[in-house]
């Protein structure tokens, strides 16, 4: 099974060099079993330039507003936590920004360039909500945050992590995850299921799968034009040290709105 969150040596928390030789020796599910408590991502830079890339665009063109009131963001398939640190530093390099000239360089994406817009003092943090099968210890060692274990068929069934309100998920994120689904008709109802409750979702891999076919509740997103394109248009996807962002929005969360 040609399944793999990314070929980088591990710099901790990985058992061998390659992360496509432990799924070749252990099997998916065994290895993240083996090492679900110590996990890192070795592509964090990116997942954290690409993460300060979205966000900037999203502030900008669409959810101001959304963003003074706790934007709701489901990071889904969390790993050790990457998008969710990346999220909140975000936040917190936007909120040093009203009270200083100049950002903060030591929670710096390594890309240059990606500093967070100004936001205002009122603004209040994201609430994001977790889950992860294997990962979940990791996730909590590392942010000091609660994460479910919840798996994509689960979610796909309606599950969700706990949340204080029934309110719409602005976003969810999958990151290094959402190619590991090898069956069409599994990733279908994941993302059917993930539309009718989340307006964006934004796909960080290390290539451009998996493929996500028109008619399963998503229209993919320019975030340099701002505006739909079609799905296989990869013009302007976000890319960052060999780190690839997709953005795509919700059809159903659309025909909800209007």
């Amino acid at each position: 099974m040609s399944r793999f969150r990314g070929e980088r040596v591990s710099s901790s928390g990985n058992i061998s060099n390659s992360m496509r030789d432990n799924y070749g020796e252990y099997g998916v599910d065994e290895y993240y079993r083996r090492v679900g408590a110590t996990y890192k991502n070795p592509h964090f830079p990116g997942v954290k330039a690409c993460t300060f890339h979205w966000m900037n665009k999203w502030y900008e063109h669409e959810d101001a507003d959304t963003a003074l009131t706790s934007p709701l963001i489901f990071d889904m398939a969390c790993d050790s936590g990457e998008v969710t640190i990346s999220v909140l530093e975000w936040w917190h390099m936007g909120k040093l920004q009203s009270t200083s000239h100049k950002p903060p360089t030591h929670v710096q994406p390594r890309s240059k360039g990606i500093v967070p817009p100004r936001l205002p003092a009122d603004a209040q943090p994201p609430v994001v909500l977790a889950a992860d099968p294997y990962t979940s210890e990791a996730y909590r060692l590392r942010t000091s945050r609660s994460c479910s274990s919840l798996s994509f068929r689960e979610i796909a069934e309606g599950e969700v992590p706990a949340c204080d309100s029934n309110r719409t998920i602005d976003m969810v994120f999958c990151s290094f995850a959402l190619h590991l689904i090898e069956n069409p008709s599994e990733l279908f109802a994941l993302l059917w299921e993930l539309s009718t409750k989340c307006k964006w979702l934004i796909v960080i891999a290390p290539h451009k799968k998996p493929e996500i076919k028109e008619g399963w509740g998503w229209t993919k997103w320019d975030p340099v034009k701002w505006e739909p394109c079609q799905m296989l248009d990869q013009q302007n996807d976000i890319l960052h040290e060999r780190v690839h962002c997709r953005i795509f929005r919700s059809h159903n969360s659309q025909i909800q709105a209007s």
